[in-house]
C-alpha cells in the first residue's frame, strides 16, 4: 500500500514534539512490514526555536525504509507554516491513502485539497485540542483572531475526512461536535519501544548532576505548568526528604523561558533546579533511563507521549487530572494525579513518591506493563493499517 502521511513537521526538528513522533512512528513501522510510505512536511529544523526552516535539509531523504519529502515555508503565522511546493510533490506521486496529522495546518489543508481533488481516501488526526487548548481564549488577540479565522478549513478538512482517528474518548467527544460518530476510530497512542534499547550517554556525568533528580520534559510553555512546579519546589526545597534530590526542567522555549529562570531567581530554588535547554534526543531518552520520576504537571494535553516514555523506563509520572491526562496516566496505578495548578498538593506528591521507593517501583511497573501490551508503536500501528485497509477497499469496491 501506499502510503502518504502529511504533518508540519519531521526529522531532523524532534523538539516539535508529538504529531512529528507520531508520524515518523507511523511510518517507520508501516514501512517495516513492506508498504510504501512518504512522510510529506516541511524543512522545519528547529535547531534553537520553533522557526527555523533550513533549506539546506534534503529535499527528499531515505530513512528507517521510508522517503521524507520536504517543501520550504515560504511563511509562517506561529505555528502555521505554508509551504505550498508540498502540493505538487503529493500530486506527483498521489498515494493509495493520505493520513495527515495536525489538522490545524497548511499541510493538513493541502492533503484534503488533494484527496478531495484526486479522490484518495483521508484519515485526520489532531492531536492539538480543536476546541480545548487554552491558547484559544488565552493567547494574545492575534493568536485569538487566527484560530477564528481557521475555523473553515478546520471544517473542510473534518466534512471532506474518510476517517477520523482520535486518541481517547476525549479526544473523540471533541471531534463529535464537528461530525457523525461513526466517522470516529478510537486508537491509542503508542511510543517505540526501540527507545530503552538505544547506547546513550551518562546523563549525570555529563551534566554534573551529582544527586538523584526528579524529571520534568516538555516545552518551555506556561502550558506545561512549570511555574506550578517551581512553586512546588520552593515549598520542598528545605524539607529533609529532599535534601539530596535535584530537579532537572529540559526543553525548547514556546515563550515561557525568560519568565521561568525570573521566578526561579525569585523564589531562591536555583540550587535545587537544573534547566537544560534544547536537549538531544540523546540526552532526553538517557534522562527518562536515569530520573527518579517524571512531573509533569500541565494545564492542558490532549494524548500526551512523555508519561508514556516515561514508563517505558519504569517511571511513574505525577501530573494533572484534566482534559485528556486520565486517559494516559491512572492515579494511583501509574502515577499520581493533582488538581491543575495546586502546587501544594503537587508538592505532596512529590513527596510521597520520593519517601516510598515501594510505591513508586510498583506504579512505574504499571506503566511498564501498559507501554508494552497496549501503548507501543506496533501495536498503534497495526490498528491503523488496517484502518487503512478498510477504507482503501471500500474505495475500490465503489469504483
Amino acid at each position: 500500500m501506499k502510503i502518504g502521511l502529511v504533518c508540519p513537521a519531521s526529522l531532523p526538528a524532534t523538539q516539535f514534539g508529538g504529531i512529528l513522533f507520531l508520524a515518523v512512528d507511523i511510518a517507520r513501522e508501516s514501512a517495516n512490514l513492506g508498504n510504501d510510505v512518504k512522510i510529506y512536511t516541511t524543512d522545519l529544523d528547529f535547531a534553537n526555536n520553533p522557526n527555523t526552516f533550513n533549506k539546506s535539509l534534503p529535499r527528499s531523504e531515505n530513512v528507517d525504509n521510508f522517503i521524507i519529502k520536504r517543501s520550504h515555508v515560504w511563511f509562517n503565522l506561529n505555528l502555521f507554516f505554508v509551504n505550498p511546493g508540498m502540493y505538487f510533490q503529493i500530486m506527483k506521486d498521489p498515494p493509495d491513502v493520505i493520513h495527515t496529522i495536525g489538522v490545524r495546518s497548511f499541510q493538513s489543508f493541502i492533503a484534503t485539497i488533494i484527496a478531495k481533488k484526486k479522490n484518495i481516501p483521508l484519515v485526520i488526526s489532531d492531536q492539538g485540542g480543536l476546541t480545548t487548548h487554552p491558547d484559544l481564549n488565552q493567547g494574545s488577540f492575534f493568536k485569538k483572531t487566527l484560530y477564528k479565522i481557521q475555523m473553515p478549513m478546520i471544517r473542510f478538512i473534518i466534512n471532506n475526512a474518510t476517517k477520523i482517528s482520535v486518541a481517547n474518548e476525549y479526544e473523540k467527544n471533541i471531534f463529535k461536535k464537528f461530525t457523525d460518530e461513526s466517522k470516529i476510530q478510537i486508537i491509542r497512542n503508542g511510543i517505540n519501544l526501540d527507545i530503552t534499547k538505544l547506547k546513550t550517554n551518562n546523563f549525570k556525568n555529563k551534566h554534573s548532576l551529582e544527586t538523584p533528580f526528579i524529571l520534568f520534559v516538555g516545552r518551555f510553555s506556561k502550558i506545561k505548568g512549570i511555574d506550578v512546579l517551581l512553586q512546588a519546589i520552593n515549598i520542598l526545597k528545605d524539607k529533609p526528604e529532599l535534601k539530596n534530590i535535584s530537579f532537572v526542567i529540559m526543553g525548547v522555549d514556546f515563550g515561557f523561558e525568560k519568565e521561568m529562570f525570573q521566578l526561579i531567581d525569585e523564589l531562591g530554588v536555583k540550587e535545587k533546579v537544573v534547566v537544560i535547554r534544547n536537549p538531544s534526543r540523546d540526552d532526553v531518552i538517557a534522562a527518562y533511563s536515569q530520573s527518579e520520576f517524571l512531573v509533569l504537571p500541565s494545564r492542558w494535553e490532549l494524548s500526551p507521549l512523555t508519561p508514556l516514555e516515561g514508563f517505558a523506563f519504569k517511571k511513574p509520572v505525577i501530573s494533572t487530572d484534566v482534559h485528556g491526562i486520565p486517559s494516559t496516566i491512572t492515579d494511583k496505578e501509574n502515577g499520581i494525579l493533582v488538581p491543575n495548578e495546586d502546587f501544594h498538593k503537587l508538592a505532596n506528591a512529590i513527596l510521597e513518591l520520593i519517601t516510598d521507593k515501594p510505591k513508586c517501583e510498583r506504579y512505574g511497573s504499571s506503566g511498564y506493563n501498559l507501554v508494552q501490551t497496549e501503548c507501543n508503536s506496533k501495536s498503534m500501528v497495526k490498528k491503523t493499517l488496517k484502518l487503512y485497509e478498510q477504507i482503501v477497499n471500500k474505495q475500490i469496491m465503489k469504483k
